[in-house]
């Protein structure tokens, strides 16, 4: 309907004033994969639609489809300056630091990255964020094991304003490099350290003495992890909401019920609902039982 209304033999929408007007009060509502479809209604749409790109502040590769071909990507960005979130959680397949770099290169405005299982990048793209970025508050390398801890202890460096890491599945890095991420970045909120062997009790009690504004923090499957690490977290971190710790078959209850009594949500329930599950599984009904016992 809008291709239709607006065409530009009406002279409606086009002349209007592009920057003051089209590009940050209409199309900004528009999705982007419409906007692209308007650049084939005429030259004029395609310049329209180019300034649009040049001006984006927020890039989600999603929004175009499950996939996007990497020339489409180069040229969405190649002259965009301004860019404050980047999402390219579906470019996994080929994106490389060749189509990364310069992107990260012209937008130092950036404070939102998301890289999930982008596993094709490499520790200089990491390098090049921390050198590019140091208004970056919120980083997700989920499953992005080419990050180690020489690329980690550059973003420490330069980017103190971080308030939510997301290292899942970050196999290389060991204690010692969290615990030197946390002493430079106090500010952080939210940390998942989830899915590592190597992660223990040294890295979740420096994370809970450095980042005293910690609300959010992922420890699932870290089998390092123990009971004492769990106490320090309930005393430094008092703002903490939520933990998450299944499959950390170390830890305890006797370390949890502190946190639970303080309403933190745990993704491991206590352990006679959980016994309650187990027989419900067994038997086909739960049984009567009075929890406030």
């Amino acid at each position: 309907c809008l291709m239709m209304s607006v065409t530009p033999t009406r002279g409606c929408l086009l002349d209007l004033p592009w920057e003051d007007i089209l590009v940050p009060h209409i199309l900004c509502h528009l999705p982007l994969q419409q906007l692209l479809s308007l650049q084939r209604v005429s030259k004029s749409f395609q310049s329209l639609i180019q300034l649009y790109l040049a001006n984006m502040r927020c890039f989600d590769s999603s929004q175009i489809g499950p996939a996007i071909p990497r020339a489409a990507f180069v040229n969405l960005l190649k002259d965009n300056e301004v860019l404050q979130q980047l999402a390219l959680q579906n470019c996994s397949d080929w994106l490389t630091d060749q189509e990364l770099l310069p992107v990260i290169g012209q937008n130092h405005h950036l404070h939102q990255i998301q890289l999930k299982g982008c596993a094709q990048l490499s520790r200089h793209a990491l390098v090049a964020i921390s050198l590019s970025c140091p208004n970056l508050r919120q980083l997700s390398l989920a499953h992005c094991e080419w990050v180690d801890s020489l690329s980690l202890r550059s973003l420490a460096d330069h980017c103190k304003a971080l308030e939510a890491v997301d290292l899942t599945a970050c196999r290389q890095l060991k204690d010692e490099a969290i615990c030197y991420l946390v002493q430079k970045c106090s500010r952080l909120k939210s940390l998942s350290l989830a899915v590592n062997a190597n992660v223990g009790d040294v890295a979740v009690e420096e994370t809970a003495k450095c980042c005293p504004e910690l609300e959010h923090l992922d420890l699932t499957g870290c089998l390092r992890v123990k009971n004492d690490s769990i106490r320090v977290l309930a005393e430094y971190c008092p703002k903490l909401r939520s933990l998450k710790v299944k499959h950390c078959h170390n830890v305890a209850e006797s370390s949890l019920s502190i946190l639970r009594s303080r309403g933190v949500e745990l993704d491991v329930e206590p352990p006679l609902q959980r016994a309650l599950v187990l027989l419900q599984d067994v038997v086909g009904f739960a049984p009567f039982i009075n929890l406030q016992i």
